[in-house]
Order: structure tokens, then C-alpha cells, then sequence
């Protein structure tokens, strides 16, 4: 949990300095930091995405668990969260309180979805390393600095599903690493499962990327069911002895 309370810390610590310096940042360097940390997203998500092994398996992924994030309407859910806490804790005169939802909710999936927040929630849970949720809680603090000042004080909120989302991996890593591992002569960062976990993280931060870039409305929440069929298509392939590459692959 080492790891988890430091990205907490440092989600907490920039979402009040952008509180505090929001109103004295003008529009124009709030504008291209956005657009920076939306472009970053980008890279992270292609670099992560193009890790698969094949690309059936994170189409398959997404598209079966954006379906199922598109009846339960995950993102619904989350927006009325996210509206539930803005009318619980925002004064109705605070100027950042019409893009309270909107932090919350765009700081949540930046913060929770992707491969440093698995891997080093486990690694952080299993052994005590949290080296890779140290790097990212860095990268995650200076994001809360410009969400904060950009969007207001729903920022701070979405430190909550760090310590929920994050906490939770690393609290039940013994039960999640052994449906993670199908070689256990490998590494963490290298099982497969993983890998095409990660590759549809990836996936969805380039989704998140152009809500972020304001290229187009995607409900990016609803595709997080993807990160769970991924392993889970892995698995069955495993389990009825297909090769990852379907057995299409060079020899």
C-alpha cells in the first residue's frame, strides 16, 4: 500500500496547488498544458497499445467490454457519482463547480487506467516495490496541478479511486497474480495475459486522450470492462492450447 499512499499524497498535494494557483495561471497556459498532458496520454496509450501480441485480442476485448460497459452504462454510473459528490461537497458559488463532474470523472480514468497502475499496484502488494507507482504518482501529481486549476476541486476527489481502485490491487494481489500468471517462469511484465491487459489499457487512454484533447466524446468509462476480458480471452486460449497468434503467426 506504500505506493498507493504516495500516489495519494502527491495526487492531494498538486490538486491544491492547482487550486491555489489556478485562478492566477491564464486561460492560454491552462490550454497547452491540457493539450500536452492529452498529447503525453496519447504516446502512453499507442506505446502500450502496440505491446500486444495480436491484435485481435485487445479488438475482441474492447469491443465485447464496451457492449458490456454499455448496458450496465458504467459511465452513467460514474457521472452520477460524480454529480451525487459535487452537490454533497461544492458550495453553489464555487466558479469550478459546473466542471466538477467532469475533474472528477477525467482524473479518476487518467489516474486508474493503464498498465503502471496493474503492474505496480501488484508488484507494490506482493513484494513492497512501489518504484513504478512512485514514477507514477510523479507524472499523476503534476497532472492534478492542471486538472485542479483547469477544472476545480473535483480533482481532489478522484484521489479516492486511487486509494480504492490502487489499494484494492495491492490488498488482493495474492488472489489477482494468479490469474495474471500463466508462466511463472516469467515476469510479471511479461505474461501474456498481462500484456494484453495492458495493451487494452493502452486503448483506452487514447480514448481518454481525445475527451482530454476535445477531439471527440467517447465514453471511455464503459470500455473499462475490456480490461477484464482481455486475461480472461487469454485464458481460454490457454486453456484449449490456441497460441496467442492463433497459430497465424511466422515460425
Amino acid at each position: 500500500m506504500t505506493g498507493t499512499l504516495i500516489n495519494f499524497a502527491t495526487v492531494m498535494i498538486g490538486g491544491v496547488l492547482g487550486l491555489l494557483i489556478g485562478e492566477r495561471l491564464p486561460d492560454r497556459i491552462k490550454t497547452i498544458v491540457i493539450a500536452s498532458i492529452g498529447l503525453i496520454t496519447v504516446v502512453m496509450g499507442i506505446s502500450s497499445g502496440i505491446s500486444t501480441k495480436n491484435a485481435l485480442i485487445p479488438l475482441l476485448a474492447v469491443v465485447i467490454g464496451s457492449v458490456i460497459g454499455e448496458l450496465i452504462d458504467i459511465d452513467k454510473r460514474i457521472n452520477w457519482l460524480g454529480d451525487w459528490l459535487k452537490k454533497r461537497f461544492s458550495r453553489p458559488d464555487s466558479q469550478h463547480n459546473v466542471n466538477f463532474t467532469t475533474a472528477f470523472v477525467i482524473a479518476s480514468l487518467q489516474f486508474c487506467v493503464g498498465p503502471l497502475t496493474i503492474l505496480g499496484s501488484i508488484n507494490d502488494g506482493l513484494t513492497g516495490d512501489y518504484r513504478l507507482l512512485a514514477i507514477k504518482a510523479v507524472l499523476d501529481g503534476f497532472s492534478a496541478i492542471i486538472f485542479a486549476s483547469s477544472f476545480g476541486i473535483g480533482t481532489l476527489f478522484a484521489g479516492a479511486t486511487i486509494l480504492i481502485v490502487q489499494g484494492g490491487i495491492s490488498l488482493l494481489a495474492g488472489l489477482v497474480k494468479p490469474l495474471l500468471v500463466s508462466d511463472p517462469h516469467l515476469s510479471m511484465a511479461q505474461q501474456p495475459r498481462v500484456i494484453e491487459l495492458a495493451a487494452v489499457g493502452g486503448v483506452i487512454l487514447v480514448g481518454l486522450a481525445l475527451n482530454i484533447l476535445d477531439i471527440k466524446r467517447i465514453k471511455v468509462a464503459n470500455m473499462l470492462p475490456a480490461l477484464i476480458v482481455a486475461p480472461l480471452i487469454v485464458a481460454l486460449l490457454n486453456i484449449f492450447g490456441i497460441p496467442i497468434d492463433f497459430g497465424l503467426g511466422g515460425h
